[in-house]
């Protein structure tokens, strides 16, 4: 699971059944500060995350299991919408 900021989103007309319905969204991964520190990626939002907004994203089958389904073809899930991050030294 990582902390990443939501960039961007994708539109995809043709899919695989198991997306149907489901919003995919670019995430960015962020360290905990928020500033970038990874690859986008593309993750299936589960919680109605928006553009600009810091999330939680679950890999793997993790990821799958959140829609019910390990056969998804689904590596990335938005698990949470973030409001504070706080890190103490």
């Amino acid at each position: 699971m990582y902390v990443g900021k939501v960039i961007g989103m994708v539109v995809a007309t043709r899919k695989d059944d198991n997306l149907v319905g489901k919003k995919l969204l670019i995430v960015q991964q962020t360290d905990m500060k928020g500033n970038p520190s990874g690859n986008e990626e593309i993750a299936v939002d589960s919680v109605g995350a928006g553009t600009g907004e810091f999330v939680l994203v679950a890999k793997g089958s993790p990821a799958r299991q959140v829609f019910d389904n390990p056969n998804s073809p689904i590596d990335a899930a938005i698990v949470g919408i973030i409001d504070n991050i706080e890190v103490k030294s």
